[in-house]
């Protein structure tokens, strides 16, 4: 059902879809992390070494590296972009292990905003040309300490919001938003 609905509404947006056609790869977004430069692809109970090939083929210009996902839904349960060269990062053990294997997977150094809440690491990053840099952010009320981390970004512009409610039913700040990148004409 999911897939359906969003197959239509970006085929309205006349994007390019690449199906999937083999049954026994699975790929999930929230294991799917686009650095700008590279994917990484956590390897969880929701995607697999398959589903990784497949998007290392569609995507042939951009290196595809596997992260193994232990104790976490997805690899985006504790981390994501929070800047154009910026991975935010929880601080669990699994977290950081993750993150020690990205940094041996790639070629680029990436700089880090570690926060203390695993959870509070899966944040929106947007490059808005009338705004700059905008992160949307975990709530202070949710994640204080994490909020703490996230405002000594001073050349961001923060936007919390509060997630509570999605979050038990495992909704975070990404696998609630498509991001689509489109000139204003749309």
């Amino acid at each position: 059902k999911q897939v359906e609905a969003m197959k239509r509404a970006l085929g309205g947006l006349n994007l390019n879809i690449i199906e999937m056609v083999d049954e026994n790869a699975t790929l999930d977004g929230g294991d799917v992390l686009f650095t700008g430069r590279e994917f990484f692809v956590g390897l969880s109970r929701r995607t697999n070494q398959r589903g990784a090939e497949i998007l290392a083929d569609t995507f042939k210009d951009y290196a595809v590296s596997t992260v193994p996902v232990h104790d976490s839904l997805h690899l985006k349960s504790f981390c994501s972009m929070a800047g154009p060269n910026l991975i935010a990062i929880g601080s669990s053990e699994s977290a950081q292990k993750a993150l020690k294997t990205m940094q041996q997977m790639s070629d680029h150094r990436y700089d880090k905003l570690t926060v203390p809440d695993d959870a509070a690491a899966n944040c929106i990053y947007l490059n808005i040309p009338s705004k700059g840099h905008v992160l949307l952010h975990r709530a202070p009320e949710e994640y204080p300490e994490s909020a703490k981390v996230f405002e000594k970004l001073k050349d961001h512009m923060l936007i919390p919001i509060a997630n509570t409610e999605l979050e038990k039913v495992d909704g975070s700040l990404t696998c609630c938003s498509v991001l689509i990148n489109k000139t204003s004409e749309l």
